[in-house]
């Protein structure tokens, strides 16, 4: 059944062939991710989406990253742990050896470089063991930025609780994410594709949000009295 769907995309256009994988990956990572939170009841979008997912590991790779991606093809299904050597290691004297000098405030600059990362990025590579840098960082801020502009989360946050703010934002958090996918193909994929992962992501950013945009009502109901 894969193999029609397969031959008619090797007669497309290159960029034609871009397009339609593009399209494909999007609209399968954006369905398993709703179908976390939304009951699905259609059962033919659930069929599509199994054969979406399919199609996609059947589809000839056109680039280096892809032809190294593996994990269609490869599944690792039992190790063992051997010795194989046995050994010491000889200490030498070398000599003296410089020590980091600390700042005014007697921590060093590595912590303070560090520290500058923000709070999601120190989460996501302690706890899924990542490699998320200033970059990333930026993509998750910018995301952040746009929904505290977002002046109908604003008005929500006002009028509910946390609990029930979460409802219109998780629709607005997903509609940004989709707008910066291109941004930063890898955090969307994996957001999408990794349910842990995306919902450590959402409630951080829905905690920041929600913070922030109470506390900003707050301030300037007191500047108004």
């Amino acid at each position: 059944m894969i193999d029609p769907a397969v031959d008619r995309f090797k007669a497309l256009e290159e960029g034609d062939q871009d397009e339609f994988k593009k399209g494909l990956r999007t609209w399968t990572s954006i369905y398993s991710y709703l179908s976390q939170i939304i009951p699905f009841q259609d059962v033919e979008l659930e069929k599509f989406y199994a054969y979406g997912r399919l199609l996609l590991t059947k589809l000839p790779k056109t680039d280096l990253a892809e032809r190294l991606k593996l994990t269609d093809e490869v599944a690792l299904e039992y190790y063992r742990l051997q010795k194989v050597s046995e050994g010491a290691i000889t200490l030498e004297t070398l000599g003296e050896v410089g020590v980091s000098n600390l700042t005014e405030a007697g921590i060093q600059r590595e912590k303070e470089e560090k520290a500058a990362l923000s709070e999601i990025i120190d989460l996501l590579n302690e706890r899924f063991g990542t490699d998320f840098n200033n970059a990333d960082r930026l993509f998750f801020d910018q995301i952040e930025e746009e929904l505290i502009s977002d002046e109908k989360l604003q008005m929500q946050a006002r009028n509910n609780t946390k609990d029930n703010f979460k409802y219109g934002f998780d629709e607005a958090f997903l509609s940004k994410l989709i707008e910066r996918m291109e941004d930063n193909q890898g955090i969307f994929e994996k957001i999408l594709d990794d349910k842990e992962f995306g919902e450590v992501v959402r409630k951080w950013m829905l905690n920041k949000v929600y913070g922030r945009l109470t506390s900003q009502a707050e301030t300037n109901s007191a500047a108004l009295l």
